[in-house]
């Protein structure tokens, strides 16, 4: 099998030979002296490379009024951009770019096709990822691993002419992605421009089915989301006869012959987690990583001004740049009185005063209720009457409310977020009480119902009521082990996810093991054995307000 290490090597070496429409690559790799030899033999083949990071400013990127420079000299100047002179362009710490930078940088790889951005990324976890709409451009995504081999460096071999690939190539290509779940036509495009590069670069003149696999290995295998099915791992006496005409009715068959070596070439170069049967690959929509924006779906009241540099993103607020500029007007006459001569006011980058508003984002309170048995006979009725008036409190401030219920082997959204106080309080009065306690499931629902919120912009808050005592698993099945454990796990994502979570023990005694999942979720804990539903709102209000 080939190493990680050669294949980086070749995705290189295809870049620095041409790189029209390829985009360049994701190198997801930690900082360590093996990242360091990589990045001196990327230097090596791109010297003209320019690192930037993601709090780059427009200014900077693009270019433009040279403010400081027109102040001070009286004339207009012009700041020349990194993207005016730079084809290769190194982004550090591309987890953390933000979704505005991934869409300039987007757009102008689709705007100048033969320039390369190589985005080395340091994310811990499948969470922290450059987002998907900048990574779809780029051809390749390398994860180097272990140690670099001794003498690593890039070839710079000749490249002859490239060979015009055939309409064979072009389907095998495109139903090679689509059996391994690739949606996009980009990847086959870039698969095919890399084939006949690799073709250029052996000598040869015609692209065949070698450069073909290998080309498909280098593009599909990071972008696959699932395996193809195999047909000789299937009975052919438990399928159907299908004729001809049936054939052509329903399309092709989403899988191709074992012995295809497009597909095993790209079986081989396969993600463990796809081999592992996990699923698609996280494309990192909602989450950027440790540079997450908050973002709100409202703009709250101004705030004071504060000095700040006009970067492309922050306004001018001109009364008090005037305010600030005022006392030094007459020093500023005496020493540029040329300068004076030409202007009313003597303006310096130091006086600038930048606008601020407040960004206020609707809140949204998801309750997540357990229905359960157990907490039916302790404290459902309590946790009724205190969320109804919690309801109250929401409706006035004008927040959003959505309602979860757990009980017997799963969870369910009794109601998604809503501003309907009548509605909210009859799902709640006809929420029903026995069976199970499927923690899991619960929080599983919980975090999907606050994603939903934030991508409308809304600022989410779970408040889970319940006593604790899981013993049904996410696959229903009732286990008390495995319905802990996948209740903990389930609770670390909330964590990474960044939900702030309220855990309110309704337990005739508080529980231990609650204590313990609201230390996974990073919640705050509150036992409430012996409070009534006025006494229980108050609690959860104080959280809410201050928390």
């Amino acid at each position: 099998m080939t190493s990680s290490w050669d294949q980086a090597l070749t995705c290189m070496n295809v870049l620095s030979a041409r790189s029209d429409g390829l985009g360049g690559a994701v190198i997801r790799m930690r900082a360590g002296p093996d990242r360091d030899i990589l990045m001196r033999a990327i230097k090596g083949r791109f010297p003209s490379m320019v690192k930037i990071t993601p709090n780059v400013d427009d200014l900077h990127l693009f270019g433009g009024v040279n403010l400081a420079g027109t102040l001070a000299t009286g004339v207009l100047q012009h700041q020349a951009g990194i993207l005016d002179n730079a084809q290769v362009l190194c982004l550090t710490m591309a987890e953390r770019c933000s979704a505005a930078l991934a869409a300039r940088l987007g757009t102008y790889l689709d705007t100048h096709p033969s320039a390369v951005l190589l985005a080395f990324d340091e994310g811990a976890d499948g969470d922290e990822t450059l987002p998907s709409s900048l990574s779809e451009r780029l051809a390749f995504q390398l994860s180097p691993e272990g140690h670099a081999p001794n003498g690593f460096d890039l070839g710079a071999g000749a490249l002859g002419p490239i060979p015009e690939p055939n309409q064979d190539a072009i389907a095998t290509l495109t139903h090679s992605a689509a059996v391994f779940g690739i949606t996009s036509l980009r990847p086959p495009t870039m698969a095919l421009r890399v084939s006949g590069i690799l073709a250029a670069l052996n000598g040869a003149e015609t692209v065949d089915e070698t450069y073909l696999s290998e080309a498909a290995a280098l593009v599909f295998a990071q972008r696959a989301t699932r395996l193809p099915e195999d047909a000789a791992d299937t009975d052919a006496t438990d399928q159907p006869e299908t004729s001809a005409q049936d054939e052509s009715e329903t399309g092709p068959s989403e899988s191709l012959p074992q012995g295809d070596l497009v597909v095993e070439a790209i079986k081989a170069l396969l993600p463990a987690h796809i081999l592992a049967g996990l699923g698609a690959m996280n494309t990192g929509a909602a989450g950027q990583g440790a540079g997450q924006t908050r973002i709100g779906n409202r703009r709250g009241r101004p705030l004071p001004a504060r000095s700040g540099r006009l970067d492309g993103r922050r306004r001018l607020d001109l009364l008090p740049t005037l305010r600030a500029a005022a006392p030094w007007q007459p020093l500023r006459r005496k020493r540029w009185p040329d300068r004076a001569m030409r202007s009313h006011i003597l303006l310096l980058p130091q006086d600038f005063r930048v606008k601020r508003y407040e960004i206020r984002s609707d809140r949204l309170i998801v309750f997540a209720v357990d229905a359960s048995g157990s907490a039916a006979i302790s404290r459902l009725n309590e946790a009724k009457g205190a969320i109804e008036l919690l309801l109250g409190e929401a409706y006035a401030a004008r927040d959003h409310v959505a309602l979860v219920s757990f009980r017997d082997q799963g969870a369910e959204c009794l109601l998604t977020p809503t501003r309907s106080l009548v509605q909210t309080k009859r799902k709640l009065a006809a929420l029903p009480g026995g069976g199970g306690t499927p923690l899991a499931a619960g929080l599983q629902e919980t975090l999907a119902i606050a994603e939903q919120g934030r991508r409308r912009g809304m600022s989410p808050i779970a408040v889970l009521v319940t006593d604790g005592k899981t013993n049904i698993a996410l696959d229903g099945t009732a286990n008390r082990s495995n319905a802990r454990e996948d209740a903990t796990r389930m609770a670390t994502q909330l964590r990474r996810s960044g939900l702030k979570t309220l855990v309110v023990d309704i337990a005739a005694r508080p529980q231990p093991q609650l204590r313990d999942l609201s230390q996974h979720l990073d919640a705050r804990y509150i036992p409430l054995p012996r409070a009534d539903a006025h006494r229980l709102t108050a609690a959860v209000s104080s959280v809410l307000d201050h928390g």
